[in-house]
């Protein structure tokens, strides 16, 4: 192995420029998303943090704790 010169790296076809998708407004009362949250919300408080209008100065969640 020859010591300082330069390094060979694995060459890639160029950078992909990844395009944006444009952000869609979702209707956070449409019957689909509705029943999402009756399915994953245990009271109505639980149901707006999860749609994002959290209780202000509420304590943080903690992950979960892996085994």
């Amino acid at each position: 192995a020859g010591k300082g010169g330069k390094s060979k790296r694995s060459k890639s076809k160029g950078s992909r420029k990844k395009t944006k998708k444009p952000v869609s407004e979702v209707d956070i009362l449409s019957p689909a998303a509705m029943l999402n949250a009756y399915y994953i919300s245990h009271n109505a408080a639980a149901c707006l943090e999860f749609r994002g209008f959290n209780w202000p100065d509420s304590p943080k969640k903690k992950g979960k704790k892996g085994k």
